[in-house]
Parts: structure tokens; C-alpha cells; sequence
């Protein structure tokens, strides 16, 4: 059975860059593969892991709903079923790479009802899902594809914020969300991101007990982040002793 980490937060808290770091200390600790899935809708995982995206899924949805290649208006070849196009299609759009896969749900641009072909996509995810020891999803702050069962159940998930009172609120809000929908979900943990000298003050603190938040890291501000960023690094490629890295091992190593 593979384990399903799930990262939720606003925009602009680092959730991607502590996703993206995740998946890799986890492709390095030799306990299995790992597929990384681009749940945001604002898809820029890639660029943490340094790699090219390819086929999003939400791309391959609307070729299915069209009936066959959405961009060239090939249909479905005859003979062929939707399901059976959907799983060649859908090893087109698994990206691999030496140490992990990666998935790119994208956006959708149509309008209409998707319900079926999101069954679809659904039933590949977890037929693929399963040939993984851990699944790391990278979500909008909505949850959107977890709520909607397009992706497996999760066992953490871990809320991203960053060091302000709004921020502490809004992963309050995306933990009511969880409990709204009765997701499933084995552990709901709380990081806090870019903290000055990595400690926290008493309003936060005391922010945190309001939200009935469960704090499990605080993770120090690291320049060298914004200096890779800047400069089009990978992120990944950061020192191995960069305070966010050694931040997501510790992290890691508290989840699992």
C-alpha cells in the first residue's frame, strides 16, 4: 500500500518549494518510488524539481470529453474505448525520471460536466498509485481533486502557512474544510514556513490554539531559497546543509 502525503496552503507560504523538497528526500532515502502529483492549479512543481512539464491530466481531460486529441481533433482511434485511450494517453502524461514520476493535473478550460471522465482519471491514478511506496500531492489551498476523489485518500496532510496572523487563519479555514468534508485524512499537521531565526512569536502562538492547529514544524527563513529562485535554480539542487533542507529531513522523518 502506498502512502499518500498531501500539501495544502495558500499561494505564496512555499508550499511548493516544501512539496518539492519533500518528494526529494524522499526519492533519496531508497525506500521505494515516489509519484509526485501537481495538484495546483497554478502548476509550477516542475520548476522546483527541475524538470519539463509535459501532458497535464487536465489536458488529457478535455481530449476526452472532445472525444479524442483536443489540439489536433483526431478522435478516439475506432475500435478503441474511452478507457483504454485514457490509459494510453495517461502514460504519455507520467513524466519519469530516474528518482520519482511526476503528474501535472493542470487546468481544465471548458465548461460542462467532467464527472465522467474525472471516474476515468481517477481509476488510473489509483491503478498507478499502487505501484508507488509514497504518492506526494502538491494541492490549491481547495483540496479540489482529493474532495472530488480524482486523487487516493491521503494519510497527512500537511498545511502550510506562513509567519502572519491571516496566514494561521487560512489553513485554520483549509482544516475546516477537510472536517467539512469528511476527507480522509490519518494526521492534519500545521508547518510554518520562512520564520525569522525560526521561532515563532506569542500572537502566532496563540493564533495557532485558536485554529486548533496541530504544529508539527517551524521551518527557519532561508535566503539561499530566494537566491536559487532568482537565479533559475532548481530548488532541489539547494546545499545539503541549507536550513529548509534540513528542515524537510526532519520534517520527513516526523511523518513516516
Amino acid at each position: 500500500m502506498s502512502k499518500t502525503i498531501a500539501v495544502a496552503g495558500k499561494g505564496g507560504t512555499g508550499k511548493t518549494t516544501l512539496t518539492g523538497l519533500i518528494i526529494h528526500y524522499l526519492s533519496k532515502m531508497d525506500k521505494g518510488p515516489v509519484l509526485a502529483v501537481d495538484a495546483d492549479a497554478n502548476s509550477n512543481l516542475n520548476e522546483v524539481l527541475g524538470v519539463e512539464m509535459g501532458l497535464t491530466l487536465g489536458a488529457l481531460r478535455e481530449e476526452l470529453e472532445r472525444g479524442g486529441d483536443a489540439l489536433s481533433g483526431t478522435p478516439i482511434p475506432g475500435g478503441m474505448s474511452k478507457a483504454d485511450y485514457t490509459e494510453l494517453r495517461f502514460a504519455e502524461a507520467l513524466t519519469e525520471m530516474p528518482d520519482y514520476d511526476m503528474l501535472v493535473m493542470g487546468r481544465t478550460q471548458g465548461q460542462g460536466c467532467y464527472c465522467f471522465v474525472n471516474g476515468l482519471l481517477a481509476n488510473q491514478i489509483q491503478k498507478f498509485s499502487g505501484n508507488y511506496s509514497y504518492v506526494v500531492v502538491d494541492n490549491e489551498a481547495g483540496l479540489e481533486h482529493i474532495s472530488r476523489g480524482v486523487l487516493p485518500a491521503v494519510d497527512t496532510i500537511l498545511l502550510v502557512s506562513d509567519c502572519s496572523r491571516r496566514g494561521i487563519q487560512a489553513v485554520g479555514r483549509i482544516q475546516q474544510l477537510v472536517y467539512d468534508l469528511k476527507l480522509p485524512a490519518g494526521k492534519i499537521a500545521l508547518i510554518v514556513n520562512r520564520a525569522p531565526n525560526g521561532e515563532l512569536s506569542q500572537g502566532i502562538k496563540d493564533e495557532i490554539a485558536i485554529q486548533k492547529l496541530d504544529l508539527l514544524y517551524v521551518v527557519p527563513q532561508d535566503e539561499s531559497v530566494y537566491e536559487y529562485d532568482s537565479d533559475g535554480k532548481a530548488l532541489v539542487n539547494l546545499p545539503e546543509d541549507s536550513p529548509v533542507k534540513v528542515a524537510v529531513r526532519a520534517i520527513v522523518d516526523l511523518i513516516l
